[in-house]
């Protein structure tokens, strides 16, 4: 497992945007500013999420997985967006379905090997409903790095 990916910088709680574009672009620009990510890792999620689309329609909160190639990106990090409303993402695998996401975790991974075990492993709270509602429903950023921390670090 990569270092920590989990900073609290990189946690946004009711955060805005019209569409999802407008929502990388935002996601991708505060990673740029803390020196996450190269210049180049917007036009990478945004080509990426075109061909593979991330949305994913899980019980309890739906959520989209952006993410794109090492090469893009300085250092790990994983960043947690509570959307205040809604944004539009095409559903993982055939991207025909649209999924009204409300959670994103937007991956910077700089390791390509470690990216299928961090995969694997935030698929784990997806696929559990408690543990999405109540990633949902935190007021605080250190009550969603405490979640997490327990399904990204635990062995």
């Amino acid at each position: 497992m990569e270092d920590n990916l989990l900073h609290e910088e990189l946690i946004f709680l009711n955060y805005e945007a019209e569409s999802r574009e407008e929502l990388l672009r935002s996601l991708s620009a505060e990673l740029e500013e803390r020196g996450y990510v190269k210049e180049s890792y917007v036009k990478g999620i945004l080509d990426r999420e075109k061909i593979f689309p991330t949305g994913l329609n899980t019980e309890g909160v739906k959520v989209a997985l952006p993410h794109t190639d090492a090469v893009h990106v300085n250092k790990a990090a994983i960043v947690i967006a509570k959307l205040k409303k809604p944004v539009i993402f095409k559903e993982m695998g055939f991207g025909e379905k649209d999924v009204e996401a409300k959670l994103i975790f937007m991956m910077a991974v700089k390791n390509p090997a470690e990216q299928v075990t961090t995969l694997s492993r935030l698929m784990s709270i997806l696929s559990d409903k408690e543990t999405l509602i109540n990633l949902y429903n935190c007021t605080t950023n250190s009550e969603v790095i405490n979640i997490l921390t327990g399904v990204l670090y635990s062995n």
